[in-house]
């Protein structure tokens, strides 16, 4: 799942579409991916709305600090960076040239406050705190390419107090906001390196495909490769290419259409002239020159492995027997009446029922949550994806070298537009999201939404011999869809009556296949020449609660085996159970994974803060799957890049200079990335304490036939929820004036209780019965009668 399929360059284009004869420019993928990663904002549409209109507006106590930063302030960034002639900048737009041998900045957003500073402004003892822009400059005007993060500002940028510096306390490793580029050559390098490749098998390709990859106008084939690459302690720069055929029309089949060749190469260095192929591999044989392997191919007897055919098997239209009765529409959802939650447009600020939360939007992770609030109390200081892990398993070369992190690709800048009816309700009211690229601002329009649904099942019910009860689960969802590569993720924020925050990611797309040939070990055969790719989905969350104040501490209560006896049991031994109650004292201990069974609860609670019962007051973290961590261990291929996936909960003390579980460049150093997660976990005492849960969502997943054409999202999901534990003195979605109490004597409705509120289609309740039970001895036809049980 999840392929980033790089065609034929970094995030850039697949050759069929480049002509050898012009310049390889920017595809429109390339424009989306590797330029167009830059600022988020968050504005409003006026979509219309069925049965309902635009959500009421409401005003934000405070502003919101984590905004993104308006288009005037980023292009005074840039008016002014383009002056400090120590940075040696190109700006297309004002010295009217680029090109990979050119600084540039790549990168305009807000930098998100340090919470020390926040808190104060919120709690109404300080001002806000000063804003700054967080800047990413690719240096390449160098034989050593360089990422750069500095921060510029104060905001808004005035020539008499602007200053730049070179971002570092966010990351463990201080080299002034550096981080090597393995980018800088990649898209200058068609003519002089791929294209030849693709030439010195030509033959090979049109023999066996019937194809080229040559850099022709109607090339079929292409070489993507592997991400990250290989990475050795010397500093050498090694990629596997696979070849693959391309797109096949409107559908992005290429991830699925790999055809068992793959190429090695040593890249390291800026200079294409120099780097070499250092081998070919094919149907389980590597042969170490171009040379041998053409020897090989062209001797009698060498075995050609076939591969599948382009077809309908790999589309996403419908296709197929139609079910029974589908021509008629299925249910849609529809409201009933106008919103319930409230929208301040300007400050990015939400309030439903007793929630309240300002959104925020960043280039890496798109949407994320800040000073959640239940009755005005704050629940959670933030809440937010961080990163996103497929790590892949194969006997061949590219399936073992592929681990995808992919806030290097950007789920701000992939948050695209909502489809109305389908991703989200027509009813539901729509917001857009902006950034900026190449002096440009972009708007993504409707694309995260916000509505009020009826889930499945109600949230509470009891029926007696009287009467029944029952309240509807209404909730809220603040929902966003990620395309990156070949992947959907669907990501929504719910937000239910019972005070209880879920996060739940379900994912769709194409897969990232294998070639059948020697894979028989690492997936099922789901096509002629096909294997699905088995690969482990951690997704990693920042979750800073913040229960009754920022001291807080971790309990963890177990159902534990015990065997008892007791004054009543005659000495007779019970086996039975009962609770453990430890804490987690300190970081060396606060690394865990979930509890065999679902038998341990994590709660964050404040030790001070107990309810009249004598219980800690806190917030239970319930996942949804047993297990959510990577299952390879010490991986080769991320190296220190990947440590927030090797257990399911990690907890570490707040700090501002540690926001980031990882860095969106950890790929192009994975020995030794700007964040080594890692060192976040030094001891440090957790006792009562500013803490933050970074917990994973996972999927391991064995795509079977049902993943094509596409995966269904009922298999890949995964969430996690954030519940009162002992918080309030009861159930809060009792106070809901969305329920019901139907009364009834001998089968008939004697009166309805409604809770304040009329119900939809009364006239249903006015036909309820309770139960019917028929005495079977003596059976009486004459004499069939109503009885609840009591």
């Amino acid at each position: 799942m999840l392929p980033k399929f790089l065609y034929v360059a970094l995030l850039g284009q697949f050759c069929v579409a480049v002509s050898p004869s012009r310049p390889a420019g920017p595809s429109r993928l390339e424009n989306r991916r590797l330029t167009g990663r830059q600022y988020g904002a968050l504005n409003h549409t006026t979509t219309p709305q069925l049965c309902s209109s635009q959500a009421p507006k409401t005003t934000a106590p405070k502003e919101n600090v984590w905004a993104p930063i308006s288009g005037p302030d980023t292009a005074a960034v840039i008016s002014w960076l383009a002056q400090q002639a120590e940075l040696n900048l190109t700006i297309p737009t004002i010295t009217g040239t680029n090109g990979t041998w050119h600084n540039s900045v790549i990168l305009v957003e807000s930098m998100m406050p340090n919470k020390t500073a926040v808190l104060p402004y919120l709690d109404g003892t300080a001002p806000a705190p000063a804003r700054y822009a967080h800047v990413l400059l690719s240096n390449r005007a160098s034989e050593t390419p360089t990422y750069q993060d500095i921060l510029v500002g104060p905001l808004p940028i005035d020539d008499a107090t602007a200053k730049y510096y070179p971002l570092e306390y966010p990351f463990t490793r201080k080299t002034e906001g550096k981080c090597r580029s393995l980018d800088a050559d990649v898209l200058n390098a068609f003519e002089s390196w791929l294209y030849p490749i693709g030439r010195s098998i030509e033959d090979i390709a049109l023999d066996l495909w019937n194809g080229t990859l040559s850099g022709y106008e109607n090339d079929t084939l292409g070489l993507v490769f592997t991400d990250p690459v290989w990475q050795g302690e010397d500093g050498t720069v090694k990629r596997w290419y696979s070849v693959v055929r391309g797109p096949s029309g409107l559908f992005n089949t290429a991830s699925i259409n790999t055809a068992g060749l793959y190429v090695k190469s040593d890249v390291t260095g800026r200079d294409p002239s120099k780097w070499k192929v250092e081998g070919w591999y094919y149907n389980g044989v590597f042969y170490e020159t171009t040379e041998a392997f053409r020897t090989a191919y062209f001797t009698p007897g060498f075995e050609k492995i076939g591969r599948d055919p382009d077809g309908q098997w790999a589309w996403t239209e419908r296709q197929g027997d139609p079910y029974p009765g589908d021509d008629t529409p299925p249910p849609m959802a529809v409201a009933a009446g106008p919103p319930r939650h409230k929208v301040d447009v300007d400050r990015q600020y939400v309030e439903w029922m007793d929630f309240s939360f300002y959104l925020g939007f960043t280039r890496d992770t798109g949407l994320a949550f800040y000073d959640i609030s239940y009755k005005g109390e704050r629940i959670m200081y933030e809440l937010g994806l961080q990163e996103a892990l497929a790590h892949y398993a194969g006997s061949d070369p590219w399936s073992s070298h592929i681990a995808y992190l992919d806030s290097y690709y950007g789920f701000g800048t992939n948050t695209y537009e909502l489809v109305k009816g389908y991703d989200c309700p027509k009813y539901a009211t729509y917001l857009n999201t902006s950034y900026y690229s190449e002096e440009k601002t972009y708007t993504h329009t409707d694309s995260i939404c916000l509505f009020e649904f009826d889930a499945d099942a109600p949230i509470q019910r009891h029926a007696t011999k009287t009467s029944v009860t029952v309240s509807k689960n209404v909730e809220f969802v603040v929902r966003a869809v990620a395309t990156v590569g070949n992947y959907d993720y669907t990501f929504s924020y719910t937000f239910a009556l019972d005070g209880g925050i879920s996060v739940d990611v379900k994912a769709s797309g194409y897969i990232s296949g294998a070639f059948a040939a020697h894979n028989e070990g690492f997936g099922y055969k789901i096509h002629k020449g096909l294997n699905g790719a088995m690969h482990d989905h951690v997704l990693n969350f920042k979750a800073d609660l913040d229960v009754l104040g920022t001291a807080n501490t971790v309990q963890l209560v177990k159902n534990k085996p015990v065997s008892r006896t007791y004054p009543w049991s005659d000495g007779e031994v019970v086996n039975t159970m009962e609770l453990e109650r430890t804490f987690i004292g300190n970081e060396d201990e606060g690394r865990f994974n979930w509890e065999p069974n679902g038998q341990g609860q994590v709660i964050v609670v404040n030790k001070d803060q107990k309810n009249e019962w004598g219980e800690y007051r806190g917030w239970r973290v319930l996942p949804s799957t047993p297990g959510s961590h990577l299952s390879i261990i010490n991986s080769t291929v991320t190296r220190s890049t990947t440590h927030f996936a090797e257990y399911d909960v990690s907890i570490s003390r707040a700090k501002d200079t540690e926001p980031r579980a990882t860095h969106p460049y950890g790929n192009q150093d994975t020995r030794n990335p700007p964040i080594n997660f890692a060192e976040f976990f030094d001891g440090e005492s957790l006792e009562q304490e500013d803490i933050v849960l970074w917990v994973n969502l996972g999927m391991h997943h064995i795509p079977h036939t049902g993943d094509l054409p596409n995966t269904v999202m009922t298999a890949a999901q995964a969430s996690i929820r954030f519940a009162p534990s002992n918080y309030f003195d009861g159930d809060q979605s009792i106070r809901s004036r969305s329920q019901i109490r139907v009364n009834y004597d001998q089968g008939q409705v004697t009166s309805l209780s409604k809770a304040g509120r009329e119900p939809v289609c009364e006239s249903t309740l006015m036909g309820y019965s309770g139960d019917s039970v028929i005495n079977k001895y003596p059976y009486d036809p004459n004499n069939v009668f109503y009885e609840m049980a009591g």
